[in-house]
Protein backbone atom coordinates (compact mmCIF):
# COMPACT_ATOMS: atom_id res chain seq x y z
CA UNK A 1 0.00 0.00 0.00
CA UNK A 2 1.42 3.36 -1.04
CA UNK A 3 1.91 5.70 1.88
CA UNK A 4 0.75 9.30 1.80
CA UNK A 5 3.68 11.69 2.16
CA UNK A 6 1.90 14.97 1.38
CA UNK A 7 -0.34 14.78 4.45
CA UNK A 8 -0.55 18.55 4.79
CA UNK A 9 0.20 20.05 1.38
CA UNK A 10 -2.55 18.07 -0.34
CA UNK A 11 -5.00 20.38 1.44
CA UNK A 12 -4.06 23.02 -1.14
CA UNK A 13 -2.77 20.86 -4.03
CA UNK A 14 -5.53 18.23 -4.25
CA UNK A 15 -8.49 20.26 -3.09
CA UNK A 16 -10.66 21.31 -6.03
CA UNK A 17 -11.89 24.33 -4.10
CA UNK A 18 -8.33 25.72 -3.93
CA UNK A 19 -7.59 26.64 -7.58
CA UNK A 20 -5.74 29.81 -6.56
CA UNK A 21 -3.34 27.75 -4.42
CA UNK A 22 -2.40 25.52 -7.33
CA UNK A 23 -2.13 28.53 -9.66
CA UNK A 24 0.27 30.24 -7.26
CA UNK A 25 2.41 27.12 -7.01
CA UNK A 26 2.51 26.76 -10.80
CA UNK A 27 3.58 30.40 -10.89
CA UNK A 28 6.39 29.50 -8.49
CA UNK A 29 7.64 26.85 -10.92
CA UNK A 30 5.77 23.72 -9.80
CA UNK A 31 4.89 21.15 -12.44
CA UNK A 32 1.76 19.02 -12.17
CA UNK A 33 3.97 16.18 -10.93
CA UNK A 34 5.45 18.45 -8.26
CA UNK A 35 2.01 19.08 -6.82
CA UNK A 36 1.80 15.43 -5.80
CA UNK A 37 5.10 15.52 -3.90
CA UNK A 38 5.65 16.22 -0.22
CA UNK A 39 6.59 19.86 0.29
CA UNK A 40 9.51 20.46 2.64
CA UNK A 41 10.15 23.89 4.13
CA UNK A 42 13.88 24.58 4.49
CA UNK A 43 14.20 27.33 7.10
CA UNK A 44 17.51 29.18 6.92
CA UNK A 45 18.64 31.75 9.45
CA UNK A 46 21.31 32.83 6.99
CA UNK A 47 22.38 36.46 6.72
CA UNK A 48 25.58 38.24 5.78
CA UNK A 49 26.41 40.06 9.01
CA UNK A 50 27.68 37.19 11.15
CA UNK A 51 30.24 34.37 10.61
CA UNK A 52 27.88 31.92 12.37
CA UNK A 53 25.14 32.50 9.79
CA UNK A 54 26.82 33.87 6.66
CA UNK A 55 27.06 30.47 4.93
CA UNK A 56 23.68 29.03 5.89
CA UNK A 57 21.86 30.08 2.73
CA UNK A 58 24.46 28.12 0.73
CA UNK A 59 23.92 25.08 2.96
CA UNK A 60 20.18 25.45 2.40
CA UNK A 61 20.77 25.07 -1.34
CA UNK A 62 22.61 21.77 -0.74
CA UNK A 63 19.77 20.62 1.50
CA UNK A 64 17.22 21.52 -1.19
CA UNK A 65 19.20 19.53 -3.76
CA UNK A 66 19.14 16.45 -1.53
CA UNK A 67 15.43 16.89 -0.79
CA UNK A 68 14.57 17.21 -4.49
CA UNK A 69 16.69 14.16 -5.36
CA UNK A 70 14.71 12.20 -2.74
CA UNK A 71 11.51 12.82 -4.74
CA UNK A 72 10.19 15.67 -2.57
CA UNK A 73 9.91 19.40 -3.20
CA UNK A 74 12.25 21.59 -1.14
CA UNK A 75 11.24 25.20 -0.56
CA UNK A 76 13.72 27.58 1.07
CA UNK A 77 12.52 30.39 3.31
CA UNK A 78 14.30 32.58 5.83
CA UNK A 79 14.03 33.50 9.46
CA UNK A 80 16.00 35.98 11.54
CA UNK A 81 19.14 35.69 13.58
CA UNK A 82 20.97 37.82 16.15
CA UNK A 83 24.74 37.66 16.54
CA UNK A 84 25.42 37.42 20.25
CA UNK A 85 29.15 38.00 19.91
CA UNK A 86 28.50 41.11 17.83
CA UNK A 87 25.83 42.50 20.18
CA UNK A 88 27.54 41.50 23.46
CA UNK A 89 28.06 44.34 25.89
CA UNK A 90 25.54 46.64 24.16
CA UNK A 91 21.79 47.21 24.40
CA UNK A 92 21.52 45.09 21.24
CA UNK A 93 22.10 42.03 23.43
CA UNK A 94 18.66 42.54 24.94
CA UNK A 95 17.21 41.29 21.66
CA UNK A 96 19.15 38.01 21.69
CA UNK A 97 16.91 35.82 23.85
CA UNK A 98 13.69 37.32 22.42
CA UNK A 99 14.99 36.34 18.97
CA UNK A 100 14.64 32.68 19.99
CA UNK A 101 10.88 33.06 20.29
CA UNK A 102 10.63 35.17 17.13
CA UNK A 103 12.44 32.39 15.24
CA UNK A 104 10.07 29.79 16.67
CA UNK A 105 7.04 31.92 15.83
CA UNK A 106 8.21 32.66 12.29
CA UNK A 107 8.99 29.04 11.37
CA UNK A 108 5.70 27.87 12.86
CA UNK A 109 3.90 30.60 10.92
CA UNK A 110 5.41 29.86 7.51
CA UNK A 111 5.14 26.07 7.73
CA UNK A 112 1.56 26.24 8.98
CA UNK A 113 0.39 28.90 6.52
CA UNK A 114 2.04 27.23 3.52
CA UNK A 115 0.89 23.71 4.48
CA UNK A 116 4.38 22.23 4.34
CA UNK A 117 4.56 18.53 5.13
CA UNK A 118 7.93 18.73 6.87
CA UNK A 119 10.60 21.22 7.87
CA UNK A 120 14.40 21.26 7.87
CA UNK A 121 15.82 24.24 9.79
CA UNK A 122 19.47 25.09 9.08
CA UNK A 123 20.72 27.16 11.99
CA UNK A 124 23.92 28.86 13.18
CA UNK A 125 24.22 31.12 16.25
CA UNK A 126 23.12 30.45 19.82
CA UNK A 127 19.36 31.15 19.88
CA UNK A 128 18.70 29.94 16.31
CA UNK A 129 18.76 26.27 17.24
CA UNK A 130 16.49 26.18 20.30
CA UNK A 131 14.11 28.54 18.47
CA UNK A 132 13.97 26.18 15.49
CA UNK A 133 13.47 23.11 17.69
CA UNK A 134 10.67 24.84 19.61
CA UNK A 135 8.95 25.39 16.26
CA UNK A 136 9.54 21.75 15.28
CA UNK A 137 7.86 20.71 18.53
CA UNK A 138 4.88 23.00 18.07
CA UNK A 139 4.36 21.88 14.47
CA UNK A 140 5.01 18.21 15.26
CA UNK A 141 5.62 17.25 11.65
CA UNK A 142 8.55 15.18 10.34
CA UNK A 143 11.62 17.38 10.72
CA UNK A 144 15.40 17.36 11.04
CA UNK A 145 17.59 20.21 12.26
CA UNK A 146 20.90 20.92 10.53
CA UNK A 147 23.57 22.83 12.44
CA UNK A 148 25.64 25.20 10.32
CA UNK A 149 28.80 24.01 12.05
CA UNK A 150 31.65 25.54 13.98
CA UNK A 151 34.41 27.75 12.59
CA UNK A 152 38.13 27.08 12.72
CA UNK A 153 40.38 28.77 15.22
CA UNK A 154 42.37 31.89 14.49
CA UNK A 155 46.05 32.40 15.24
CA UNK A 156 48.07 35.32 16.56
CA UNK A 157 51.71 35.25 17.63
CA UNK A 158 51.67 31.48 17.11
CA UNK A 159 48.86 31.11 19.63
CA UNK A 160 45.47 29.59 18.82
CA UNK A 161 42.70 32.14 19.47
CA UNK A 162 38.93 32.44 19.08
CA UNK A 163 36.16 34.96 19.71
CA UNK A 164 36.49 34.76 23.51
CA UNK A 165 40.14 35.78 23.15
CA UNK A 166 39.03 39.25 21.99
CA UNK A 167 36.98 39.99 25.10
CA UNK A 168 39.64 38.68 27.45
CA UNK A 169 42.19 40.75 25.52
CA UNK A 170 40.05 43.81 26.28
CA UNK A 171 40.34 43.04 29.99
CA UNK A 172 44.10 42.59 29.59
CA UNK A 173 44.36 45.88 27.70
CA UNK A 174 42.52 47.94 30.32
CA UNK A 175 44.68 46.29 32.99
CA UNK A 176 47.78 47.28 31.04
CA UNK A 177 48.89 43.71 30.39
CA UNK A 178 48.99 43.88 26.57
CA UNK A 179 49.77 46.56 23.98
CA UNK A 180 47.32 48.25 21.63
CA UNK A 181 49.06 46.50 18.74
CA UNK A 182 48.49 43.06 20.24
CA UNK A 183 44.89 43.95 21.10
CA UNK A 184 44.20 44.85 17.45
CA UNK A 185 46.11 41.80 16.23
CA UNK A 186 43.87 39.48 18.25
CA UNK A 187 40.73 41.18 16.90
CA UNK A 188 41.93 40.88 13.30
CA UNK A 189 42.71 37.17 13.56
CA UNK A 190 40.12 35.71 15.97
CA UNK A 191 37.42 34.86 13.40
CA UNK A 192 39.00 33.55 10.18
CA UNK A 193 35.75 32.61 8.43
CA UNK A 194 32.28 31.14 8.50
CA UNK A 195 30.99 29.05 11.36
CA UNK A 196 29.83 29.41 14.94
CA UNK A 197 32.18 30.32 17.80
CA UNK A 198 34.56 27.42 18.33
CA UNK A 199 34.51 26.55 22.03
CA UNK A 200 31.89 24.69 24.03
CA UNK A 201 29.95 27.93 24.07
CA UNK A 202 26.18 28.14 23.66
CA UNK A 203 26.00 27.35 19.92
CA UNK A 204 28.05 24.18 20.18
CA UNK A 205 26.37 23.27 23.47
CA UNK A 206 22.90 23.47 21.93
CA UNK A 207 23.87 21.71 18.69
CA UNK A 208 25.35 18.86 20.75
CA UNK A 209 22.27 18.72 22.99
CA UNK A 210 19.94 18.61 19.97
CA UNK A 211 21.95 15.78 18.43
CA UNK A 212 21.65 13.90 21.74
CA UNK A 213 17.90 14.58 21.72
CA UNK A 214 17.80 12.72 18.40
CA UNK A 215 16.65 15.67 16.26
CA UNK A 216 19.74 16.02 14.05
CA UNK A 217 21.87 13.49 12.21
CA UNK A 218 25.01 11.99 13.81
CA UNK A 219 27.98 14.37 13.56
CA UNK A 220 25.79 17.39 12.67
CA UNK A 221 26.94 19.19 15.82
CA UNK A 222 30.65 18.62 15.25
CA UNK A 223 31.04 18.70 11.45
CA UNK A 224 32.90 21.99 10.74
CA UNK A 225 31.05 24.73 8.86
CA UNK A 226 33.37 24.79 5.84
CA UNK A 227 33.96 21.09 5.40
CA UNK A 228 33.06 18.39 2.91
CA UNK A 229 31.45 16.51 5.81
CA UNK A 230 28.98 19.37 6.34
CA UNK A 231 28.06 19.49 2.65
CA UNK A 232 27.60 15.72 2.55
CA UNK A 233 25.41 15.92 5.64
CA UNK A 234 23.24 18.56 3.97
CA UNK A 235 22.90 16.46 0.81
CA UNK A 236 21.92 13.38 2.84
CA UNK A 237 19.20 14.98 4.95
CA UNK A 238 16.58 14.48 2.24
CA UNK A 239 16.74 10.69 2.25
CA UNK A 240 16.39 10.56 6.03
CA UNK A 241 13.47 12.97 5.95
CA UNK A 242 11.76 10.86 3.28
CA UNK A 243 11.86 7.91 5.67
CA UNK A 244 10.41 10.05 8.47
CA UNK A 245 7.57 11.07 6.15
CA UNK A 246 6.98 7.47 5.11
CA UNK A 247 6.71 6.33 8.72
CA UNK A 248 5.14 9.59 9.96
CA UNK A 249 7.87 9.92 12.61
CA UNK A 250 7.51 13.29 14.34
CA UNK A 251 9.27 15.12 17.20
CA UNK A 252 6.61 13.81 19.59
CA UNK A 253 7.70 10.26 18.64
CA UNK A 254 11.38 11.08 19.25
CA UNK A 255 11.37 13.34 22.29
CA UNK A 256 10.83 11.72 25.69
CA UNK A 257 11.99 12.42 29.22
CA UNK A 258 14.79 9.92 28.55
CA UNK A 259 16.01 11.82 25.46
CA UNK A 260 16.16 15.04 27.49
CA UNK A 261 18.14 13.20 30.16
CA UNK A 262 20.58 12.11 27.44
CA UNK A 263 21.00 15.72 26.32
CA UNK A 264 21.56 16.97 29.86
CA UNK A 265 24.09 14.18 30.53
CA UNK A 266 26.04 15.10 27.40
CA UNK A 267 26.27 18.81 28.23
CA UNK A 268 27.45 17.98 31.76
CA UNK A 269 30.20 15.79 30.31
CA UNK A 270 31.20 18.48 27.81
CA UNK A 271 31.18 21.42 30.22
CA UNK A 272 28.41 23.13 28.23
CA UNK A 273 26.76 26.51 28.61
CA UNK A 274 24.37 27.54 31.39
CA UNK A 275 22.02 28.63 28.60
CA UNK A 276 21.25 24.97 27.94
CA UNK A 277 19.17 24.98 31.12
CA UNK A 278 16.61 27.54 30.02
CA UNK A 279 16.66 26.38 26.36
CA UNK A 280 16.06 22.71 27.14
CA UNK A 281 13.28 23.61 29.57
CA UNK A 282 11.68 25.78 26.86
CA UNK A 283 11.97 23.00 24.26
CA UNK A 284 10.47 20.49 26.70
CA UNK A 285 7.54 22.80 27.39
CA UNK A 286 6.91 23.13 23.64
CA UNK A 287 6.43 19.33 23.43
CA UNK A 288 4.70 18.99 26.85
CA UNK A 289 7.46 17.04 28.59
CA UNK A 290 8.15 17.80 32.25
CA UNK A 291 11.76 18.99 32.49
CA UNK A 292 12.63 21.19 35.46
CA UNK A 293 15.63 22.67 37.24
CA UNK A 294 15.76 19.67 39.54
CA UNK A 295 16.47 17.35 36.61
CA UNK A 296 19.66 19.26 35.84
CA UNK A 297 20.88 19.03 39.43
CA UNK A 298 19.98 15.34 39.69
CA UNK A 299 21.98 14.50 36.56
CA UNK A 300 24.80 16.86 37.48
CA UNK A 301 25.24 15.05 40.79
CA UNK A 302 26.07 11.76 39.04
CA UNK A 303 27.73 12.86 35.78
CA UNK A 304 31.46 13.69 35.64
CA UNK A 305 32.93 16.58 33.67
CA UNK A 306 35.27 14.85 31.21
CA UNK A 307 35.88 17.11 28.19
CA UNK A 308 38.73 19.61 28.42
CA UNK A 309 37.03 22.20 26.23
CA UNK A 310 37.03 25.98 26.24
CA UNK A 311 36.06 28.27 27.87
CA UNK A 312 37.58 26.69 31.00
CA UNK A 313 39.62 24.03 29.18
CA UNK A 314 42.15 23.88 26.35
CA UNK A 315 40.38 22.60 23.25
CA UNK A 316 37.85 23.74 20.65
CA UNK A 317 35.11 21.92 18.75
CA UNK A 318 37.47 21.54 15.76
CA UNK A 319 39.75 19.49 18.01
CA UNK A 320 36.83 17.37 19.19
CA UNK A 321 35.82 16.80 15.56
CA UNK A 322 39.30 15.49 14.79
CA UNK A 323 39.06 13.17 17.81
CA UNK A 324 35.79 11.62 16.66
CA UNK A 325 33.11 14.26 17.18
CA UNK A 326 30.06 14.27 19.41
CA UNK A 327 29.05 10.67 18.49
CA UNK A 328 32.41 9.49 19.84
CA UNK A 329 31.72 11.23 23.17
CA UNK A 330 28.25 9.70 23.32
CA UNK A 331 29.66 6.27 22.53
CA UNK A 332 31.98 6.58 25.52
CA UNK A 333 29.03 7.60 27.68
CA UNK A 334 26.97 4.72 26.31
CA UNK A 335 29.71 2.24 27.12
CA UNK A 336 29.83 3.49 30.71
CA UNK A 337 26.06 3.23 31.08
CA UNK A 338 25.26 6.94 31.18
CA UNK A 339 22.81 7.11 28.24
CA UNK A 340 19.36 5.74 27.46
CA UNK A 341 20.14 3.86 24.23
CA UNK A 342 16.55 2.99 23.30
CA UNK A 343 15.59 6.56 22.32
CA UNK A 344 14.43 7.00 18.71
CA UNK A 345 16.30 9.47 16.45
CA UNK A 346 15.77 11.13 13.06
CA UNK A 347 17.75 8.35 11.38
CA UNK A 348 14.77 6.11 12.11
CA UNK A 349 17.03 4.09 14.42
CA UNK A 350 17.63 4.31 18.14
CA UNK A 351 20.53 6.21 19.62
CA UNK A 352 22.17 2.91 20.54
CA UNK A 353 21.82 1.59 16.99
CA UNK A 354 23.33 4.80 15.61
CA UNK A 355 26.33 4.65 17.94
CA UNK A 356 27.02 0.91 17.80
CA UNK A 357 28.77 1.04 14.40
CA UNK A 358 30.61 4.34 15.00
CA UNK A 359 34.15 4.71 16.36
CA UNK A 360 34.84 5.91 19.90
CA UNK A 361 36.99 8.85 20.96
CA UNK A 362 40.63 9.09 19.88
CA UNK A 363 42.16 9.04 23.35
CA UNK A 364 45.59 10.09 22.08
CA UNK A 365 44.30 13.65 21.60
CA UNK A 366 43.59 14.04 25.36
CA UNK A 367 40.37 15.97 24.80
CA UNK A 368 38.32 13.64 26.99
CA UNK A 369 39.83 12.37 30.24
CA UNK A 370 39.10 8.87 31.63
CA UNK A 371 36.02 8.33 33.80
CA UNK A 372 38.20 7.47 36.79
CA UNK A 373 40.21 10.70 36.39
CA UNK A 374 37.49 13.33 35.78
CA UNK A 375 38.13 17.05 35.57
CA UNK A 376 35.30 17.28 38.09
CA UNK A 377 33.61 14.26 39.64
CA UNK A 378 30.16 15.80 39.25
CA UNK A 379 28.68 18.18 36.68
CA UNK A 380 29.77 21.79 36.37
CA UNK A 381 26.20 23.15 36.24
CA UNK A 382 24.78 23.64 39.71
CA UNK A 383 21.21 24.66 40.52
CA UNK A 384 21.38 26.92 43.58
CA UNK A 385 18.70 28.05 45.99
CA UNK A 386 18.63 30.32 49.02
CA UNK A 387 17.16 33.66 50.06
CA UNK A 388 18.72 35.33 47.01
CA UNK A 389 17.26 32.70 44.66
CA UNK A 390 14.26 30.99 46.29
CA UNK A 391 13.02 29.89 42.86
CA UNK A 392 16.46 28.86 41.63
CA UNK A 393 19.60 30.05 39.89
CA UNK A 394 22.21 28.44 37.66
CA UNK A 395 25.92 28.35 38.42
CA UNK A 396 28.77 27.18 36.21
CA UNK A 397 31.44 25.74 38.51
CA UNK A 398 34.13 23.59 36.92
CA UNK A 399 36.07 23.27 40.16
CA UNK A 400 38.98 25.37 38.97
CA UNK A 401 37.39 28.41 40.66
CA UNK A 402 36.91 26.63 43.98
CA UNK A 403 33.54 25.54 45.30
CA UNK A 404 32.79 28.21 47.91
CA UNK A 405 32.93 32.00 47.92
CA UNK A 406 31.95 34.59 50.50
CA UNK A 407 32.43 38.32 50.33
CA UNK A 408 30.88 41.79 50.41
CA UNK A 409 28.52 42.82 47.62
CA UNK A 410 29.37 45.44 45.02
CA UNK A 411 26.05 46.53 43.53
CA UNK A 412 25.50 47.56 39.91
CA UNK A 413 22.07 48.40 38.50
CA UNK A 414 23.03 47.13 35.07
CA UNK A 415 25.81 45.57 33.07
CA UNK A 416 27.36 48.76 31.74
CA UNK A 417 28.03 50.18 35.21
CA UNK A 418 29.81 46.95 36.15
CA UNK A 419 31.97 47.02 33.01
CA UNK A 420 32.97 50.62 33.72
CA UNK A 421 33.90 49.79 37.31
CA UNK A 422 36.16 46.95 36.17
CA UNK A 423 37.68 49.26 33.56
CA UNK A 424 38.47 51.89 36.22
CA UNK A 425 39.94 49.33 38.60
CA UNK A 426 37.19 49.88 41.18
CA UNK A 427 36.39 46.19 41.68
CA UNK A 428 38.49 44.65 44.42
CA UNK A 429 39.53 41.05 45.12
CA UNK A 430 37.15 39.25 47.46
CA UNK A 431 34.03 41.11 46.31
CA UNK A 432 30.82 39.66 44.92
CA UNK A 433 29.81 41.68 41.87
CA UNK A 434 26.01 41.97 41.76
CA UNK A 435 24.60 42.88 38.34
CA UNK A 436 20.84 43.34 38.66
CA UNK A 437 17.85 44.54 36.62
CA UNK A 438 19.09 42.45 33.68
CA UNK A 439 16.49 39.67 33.92
CA UNK A 440 13.92 38.65 31.29
CA UNK A 441 11.50 41.41 32.35
CA UNK A 442 13.88 43.97 33.83
CA UNK A 443 16.60 43.83 31.17
CA UNK A 444 14.44 43.28 29.34
CA UNK A 445 15.57 40.25 27.39
CA UNK A 446 17.99 38.76 29.94
CA UNK A 447 21.24 39.79 28.19
CA UNK A 448 24.46 37.84 28.65
CA UNK A 449 27.25 39.20 30.84
CA UNK A 450 30.22 37.95 28.83
CA UNK A 451 31.77 41.39 28.50
CA UNK A 452 31.75 41.71 32.29
CA UNK A 453 33.17 38.25 32.95
CA UNK A 454 35.77 38.50 30.18
CA UNK A 455 36.91 41.89 31.49
CA UNK A 456 37.20 40.42 34.99
CA UNK A 457 39.25 37.48 33.68
CA UNK A 458 41.47 39.74 31.58
CA UNK A 459 42.05 42.05 34.54
CA UNK A 460 43.35 39.10 36.55
CA UNK A 461 40.38 38.97 38.94
CA UNK A 462 38.90 35.71 37.67
CA UNK A 463 39.83 33.69 40.78
CA UNK A 464 39.31 36.46 43.33
CA UNK A 465 35.79 37.75 42.66
CA UNK A 466 32.37 36.19 42.09
CA UNK A 467 29.62 37.53 39.84
CA UNK A 468 25.89 37.03 40.39
CA UNK A 469 23.06 38.32 38.20
CA UNK A 470 19.45 37.91 37.16
CA UNK A 471 20.78 38.08 33.60
CA UNK A 472 22.54 35.27 31.76
CA UNK A 473 26.11 34.27 31.08
CA UNK A 474 27.49 33.42 27.68
CA UNK A 475 28.68 29.90 26.99
CA UNK A 476 32.08 31.58 26.75
CA UNK A 477 31.96 32.55 30.42
CA UNK A 478 34.19 30.97 33.03
CA UNK A 479 34.92 31.93 36.60
CA UNK A 480 32.80 31.88 39.77
CA UNK A 481 29.51 33.00 38.26
CA UNK A 482 25.82 32.51 39.10
CA UNK A 483 23.05 33.65 36.77
CA UNK A 484 19.33 33.14 36.09
CA UNK A 485 18.57 34.33 39.65
CA UNK A 486 14.83 34.01 40.22
CA UNK A 487 12.84 36.03 41.20
CA UNK A 488 14.63 38.73 39.27
CA UNK A 489 15.24 42.20 40.69
CA UNK A 490 12.43 43.75 38.62
CA UNK A 491 10.00 41.42 40.44
CA UNK A 492 11.42 42.49 43.83
CA UNK A 493 13.61 39.47 44.28
CA UNK A 494 16.14 39.90 47.10
CA UNK A 495 18.69 40.89 44.45
CA UNK A 496 16.85 44.24 44.25
CA UNK A 497 17.19 44.85 48.00
CA UNK A 498 20.93 44.23 48.41
CA UNK A 499 23.28 47.12 49.21
CA UNK A 500 27.05 47.54 48.99
CA UNK A 501 28.80 45.59 51.71
CA UNK A 502 26.10 42.98 52.34
CA UNK A 503 27.85 39.65 52.89
CA UNK A 504 26.94 37.06 50.28
CA UNK A 505 27.76 33.39 50.70
CA UNK A 506 27.89 30.99 47.74
CA UNK A 507 28.36 27.25 48.23
CA UNK A 508 28.57 24.97 45.19
CA UNK A 509 28.70 21.89 47.44
CA UNK A 510 25.40 22.50 49.23
CA UNK A 511 24.12 24.47 46.19
CA UNK A 512 23.14 27.56 48.15
CA UNK A 513 23.36 31.30 47.53
CA UNK A 514 22.33 33.60 50.35
CA UNK A 515 22.77 37.08 51.77
CA UNK A 516 23.51 37.25 55.48
CA UNK A 517 20.48 39.38 56.33
CA UNK A 518 17.77 38.85 58.91
CA UNK A 519 14.19 38.30 57.82
CA UNK A 520 13.27 41.55 59.58
CA UNK A 521 15.85 43.52 57.61
CA UNK A 522 14.68 41.98 54.33
CA UNK A 523 11.04 42.88 55.10
CA UNK A 524 12.04 46.46 55.96
CA UNK A 525 14.01 46.90 52.74
CA UNK A 526 11.13 45.41 50.75
CA UNK A 527 8.75 47.98 52.24
CA UNK A 528 11.05 50.76 50.98
CA UNK A 529 11.57 49.35 47.47
CA UNK A 530 10.05 51.04 44.44
CA UNK A 531 9.91 49.17 41.14
CA UNK A 532 11.87 51.06 38.46
CA UNK A 533 10.10 52.25 35.35
CA UNK A 534 10.27 49.85 32.40
CA UNK A 535 13.11 50.67 30.02
CA UNK A 536 10.86 50.23 26.96
CA UNK A 537 7.24 51.28 26.47
CA UNK A 538 6.64 49.93 22.97
CA UNK A 539 8.10 47.53 20.44
CA UNK A 540 9.50 44.02 20.68
CA UNK A 541 11.16 44.33 24.08
CA UNK A 542 8.06 45.92 25.60
CA UNK A 543 5.90 43.02 24.43
CA UNK A 544 8.54 40.54 25.57
CA UNK A 545 8.72 41.99 29.08
CA UNK A 546 4.94 41.65 29.42
CA UNK A 547 4.67 38.05 28.25
CA UNK A 548 7.91 36.29 29.21
CA UNK A 549 7.98 33.70 32.01
CA UNK A 550 10.85 33.60 34.48
CA UNK A 551 14.24 31.99 33.86
CA UNK A 552 13.47 28.91 35.95
CA UNK A 553 10.59 28.06 33.61
CA UNK A 554 12.52 28.67 30.39
CA UNK A 555 11.67 32.30 29.56
CA UNK A 556 8.85 31.15 27.29
CA UNK A 557 6.37 33.54 25.70
CA UNK A 558 3.99 31.14 23.98
CA UNK A 559 1.76 30.74 27.03
CA UNK A 560 -0.03 33.75 28.47
CA UNK A 561 0.56 32.81 32.07
CA UNK A 562 -1.37 33.90 35.13
CA UNK A 563 1.88 35.28 36.56
CA UNK A 564 2.06 37.75 33.67
CA UNK A 565 -1.56 38.90 33.55
CA UNK A 566 -1.38 41.41 36.38
CA UNK A 567 1.81 42.87 34.90
CA UNK A 568 0.12 43.28 31.52
CA UNK A 569 -2.98 44.89 33.03
CA UNK A 570 -0.95 47.26 35.21
CA UNK A 571 1.24 48.24 32.27
CA UNK A 572 -1.79 48.94 30.07
CA UNK A 573 -3.34 51.07 32.82
CA UNK A 574 -0.05 52.95 33.24
CA UNK A 575 0.12 53.60 29.50
CA UNK A 576 -3.49 54.85 29.55
CA UNK A 577 -2.73 57.22 32.44
CA UNK A 578 0.31 58.61 30.65
CA UNK A 579 -1.82 59.43 27.62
Amino acid sequence: MERILNRYSREITENESQPSSRAMLHGAGFTSADLKKAQVGIASSGYEGNPCNMHLNELAVHIKKGVDEAAMKGLIFNTIGVSDALSMGTTGMRFSLPSRDIIADSIETVVSAQWYDAVIPVMGCDKNMPGAVMAMCRLDRPSIMVYGGTNVSGSYNSKKINILSTLEAYGEKIAGHITEEDFEGIILNACPGAGACGGMYTANTMSAAIEALGLSLPYSSSNPALSSEKINECLSVGKYLYHLLEEDIKPSDILTKKSFENAITLIMTLGGSTNAVLHLIAIARAINIDVKLGDFQRISDTTPLLADLKPSGRFLMEDLHNAGGIPAVMKELMGAGYLHTDCLTVTGKTLGENLSSLPGIDKSRNIMVPFDQPIKASGHLRIMYGNIAPEGSVAKITGKEGEKFEGPARIFNGEFDAIEAVKLGQVKPGEVIVVRYEGPKGGPGMPEMLKVTAAVMGAGLGKSVAIITDGRFSGGTHGFVIGHITPEAFDCGLLALLTDGDIISIDAVSNTIAAKLTDEEILFRKSQWVQPAPKYKNGVLYKYSLTVSNASTGCVTDEFKTENRSAVINSLLLAKDEH
